[in-house]
């Protein structure tokens, strides 16, 4: 009886342990960056089909005619299937955190604290966003005033 115990123990562990190092290899067979990259780059490439589109405080999530920050992140993050919250600081507390030094394109870029702006990061430097008289504009947040109103970044 002891045996037939002890061998039904070892074959579970043979059969957990397959299965352990068989889904681990799987997993890290799969590109996962792959489909993170080019839905940064659908992103960034929708978000800047809206340069020059005007700002407005409030603006609806449902219109393309007028943005305010977090409603054109809002509105373009959902059209790759990531639904945010309306406002920019509850946008600030959703997917994981990125230091400034290791940003992505698609990644989510705050300022003020506390947090009462939003743009995308569409790489070297740059974020997409709106604000004021410009609109949709693309700025730099390398140096400037921008740089130094940075706060934190998610990514999604």
């Amino acid at each position: 009886m002891k045996k037939t115990n002890i061998s039904k123990l070892a074959m579970s562990v043979t059969l957990s342990f397959s299965l352990l190092m068989g889904g681990t290899v799987a997993l890290q067979a799969t590109p996962a960056h792959a489909t993170s990259s080019s839905t940064a780059a659908g992103i960034t490439s929708l978000g800047k089909k809206y340069l020059g589109t005007p700002y407005k405080f409030g603006a609806s999530t449902s219109t393309t005619r007028v943005f305010d920050c977090s409603s054109f992140t809002k509105y373009v993050y959902k059209k790759y299937g990531i639904n945010l919250p309306r406002s920019s600081k509850s946008q600030s507390k959703v997917g994981s955190y990125v230091s400034r030094s290791n940003l992505k394109a698609g990644d989510l870029v705050f300022f003020y604290k506390p947090i009462h702006h939003v743009g995308i990061y569409i790489g070297n430097g740059k974020i997409l966003h709106t604000y004021g008289k410009p609109g949709v504009v693309i700025s730099s947040i390398k140096s400037g005033w921008w740089s130094q109103h940075y706060a934190t970044a998610r990514r999604v």
